[in-house]
């Protein structure tokens, strides 16, 4: 096997499982970090620097960090990566001297952002303090997409989005709120140099079944109606309510009806309750509060009586499984299941809505509906329009936006500056040594063998009282500390010179995980199986050695490396080293251009 380059930024980004995860890649490690020291400030920038949003997303987050944590493979949970996050936000103090300030002049060049969501404001973070004078326009009266319309108020505070949002307008950004673009043709005709469309998935899909234009009083649209909640216009239900879905706008819909006047909520799903797309800490907490969720149920019709909705009619299926593993839901031949309800919120899914955007201009849509957009670029067939967040791919969640943000903010200052846009920047990188002494490193690598903290809630009796109540109170000092170090510091690579190896096997003999083997060199699915113990995830790089006097190769299993460090501590010539790799994605800027 060919010895591994680790000056290849991927090969260590890779190990860092969770910053490798994460879309808009954070550095996961570094952050946890400096809260375990209570440094909460400089753990804030660093996610303000990545994920533009740390506030909210240590709240909302989907979290593609957590299933990709390396603490999950040596035990059941990992770390409470994200609401670590909402830590550093709660905790950080007033950090406005530390943000971008307003540039001293501009640079001549007019972006607008359709939208004013978290794809688009990302957008304006990254190119405002460059001197582009960006103007952003959304038809709501406030700024935050669906951050603000869709995610109800005991799950985020309206004022952490009034101060994240007020961060980026502070930057010099022009919000044209309550302003609708009925017509992109027009909008490039007003001589902008790029334009970003980042105006989400606004349509809700609806249930075409018996009964839905009679009793269509009481049927809402799930993401309509989350809005209305949320601005204000409704602040009731009927007592007995049916969500249909299985996905976190489902999850909010129910546990928003709990809150307005629902005592019987129901969440009917026609899939299983493992095949559900909410996140399982949404479909937990819905559980928390009371709400059964049913599954297997297909909707076949809405009963109504004079014009007003009385229930629902399911019909009973099974999940079948073909040859090649496709699943088909088929009728079990029970009776129908009748279910009596006030009113019902449809969140079945969200589609996207383009009447204003002409389709003789120069973008082209797929068969879906959607925009041709390269994902590497954000670009669309039109050179100077851009997609990023649910308008670009469909629905996702906040930290894709942002990454898309941030990729369409880099092909807009290229594209200004008369770049190829296809030539992406490198992100920087350092590779430092951690090494203080013979047994002592400038990090704590003690493997801590504490469980995974759970976040303290607000007692039921007083959650369910008023919709705009937080729920989750978050981490203090004490459980931050101690859920901080139940990180891995992966981040902290093994590093190994092969030509100061002496192929003593102290570093085997002391390895609690038996992830690193001497032995001679093959193909690598033959040598996966005879490591000490056999590298069984081909997703995770095997670290391959060379130089070594005898020809034999140091082959060490990635996949499961606690990174403690004991290998470096007993060799006895410095062939192993821990190395702290700091990875930070290049943004907007001179650093993006050739």
């Amino acid at each position: 096997m060919t010895p591994t380059d680790i000056r290849n930024p991927d090969y260590f980004h890779k190990v860092v499982d969770c910053q490798w995860a994460c879309p808009a890649h954070t550095p996961v490690p570094e952050y946890i970090r400096l809260i375990a020291a209570g440094r909460y400030a400089d753990a804030y920038m660093i996610n303000w620097k990545s994920n533009v949003f740390p506030g909210i997303l240590g709240r909302t987050c989907d979290r593609p960090c957590e299933p990709a944590c390396r603490r999950g493979r040596v035990e059941k949970e990992p770390v409470a990566i994200c609401r670590l996050k909402r830590v550093a936000a709660d905790n950080k103090g007033d950090v406005r001297a530390r943000m971008p300030h307003r540039p001293a002049a501009r640079n001549g060049k007019r972006i607008a952002c359709v939208g004013a969501g978290p794809a688009s404001l990302t957008v304006a973070r990254d190119l405002a303090p460059l001197g582009y004078e960006v103007v952003v326009f959304d038809s709501d009266r406030k700024a935050g997409g669906m951050i603000r319309s869709q995610i109800p108020r005991f799950r985020l505070p309206e004022e952490i989005i009034d101060e994240e949002v007020g961060y980026i307008a502070d930057l010099g950004i022009e919000l044209r709120l309550g302003k609708r673009i009925d017509s992109l043709a027009a909008l490039l005709a007003e001589g902008w140099d790029a334009v970003f469309v980042g105006s989400g998935a606004p349509r809700g899909r609806d249930l075409d079944i018996p009964g839905r234009k009679e009793a269509a009083a009481n049927i809402h649209i799930g993401i309509d109606w989350l809005a209305n909640v949320a601005f204000g216009h409704v602040d009731r239900i009927g007592k007995r309510v049916i969500v249909l879905g299985g996905g976190n706008t489902a999850m909010d819909c129910c546990r928003s009806s709990r809150r307005l006047g629902g005592e019987d909520v129901k969440v009917v799903v026609r899939s299983g309750f493992e095949e559900m797309k909410a996140s399982p800490w949404e479909k937990e907490d819905a559980m928390h509060e009371g709400i059964p969720i049913l599954n297997y149920l297909v909707p076949k019709e809405f009963l109504h009586e004079n014009g007003r909705l009385t229930g629902m009619v399911f019909e009973k299926v099974a999940a079948k499984y073909d040859e090649k593993g496709r699943r088909q839901l088929v009728p079990t031949g029970e009776p129908d299941v009748r279910l009596p309800c006030d009113d019902v919120l449809v969140a079945i899914g969200q589609e996207n809505a383009f009447p204003w955007i002409e389709r003789d201009i120069g973008i082209e849509f797929d068969r879906w509906g959607l925009p041709k957009v390269d994902p590497k670029t954000m670009r669309s067939t039109h050179p100077k329009v851009f997609f990023g967040g649910d308008a670009a791919f469909g629905p996702k969640n906040i930290i894709w936006a942002v990454a898309h943000g941030h990729e369409a903010a880099v092909s807009i200052d290229k594209l200004c500056s008369g770049e190829d846009i296809s030539e992406r920047p490198a992100p920087g990188v350092t590779l430092v040594s951690q090494k203080m002494g013979i047994h002592e490193w400038s990090y704590d690598n003690d493997v801590s063998h504490e469980e995974r903290r759970r976040v303290p809630l607000r007692p039921l009796d007083v959650a369910l009282k008023d919709i705009r109540t937080e729920v989750e109170l978050g981490f203090d000092a004490k459980l931050a500390y101690e859920e901080a170090q139940r990180c891995l510091n992966c981040d902290v690579q093994t590093v190994f010179t092969g030509k100061l190896c002496i192929e003593c096997d102290a570093c085997v003999d002391i390895c609690p995980m038996d992830c690193i083997t001497f032995t001679h060199d093959g193909e690598e699915e033959e040598l996966r199986k005879r490591l000490k113990a056999p590298a069984w995830n081909p997703t995770q790089d095997l670290y391959i050695g060379g130089d070594l006097k005898t020809g034999r190769i140091m082959v060490k299993d990635e996949d499961v490396c606690l990174h403690c460090g004991l290998c470096a501590e007993r060799c006895p010539t410095g062939a192993w080293d821990m190395q702290k790799f700091f990875l930070e994605m290049t943004h907007a800027g001179a650093a993006c251009r050739s």
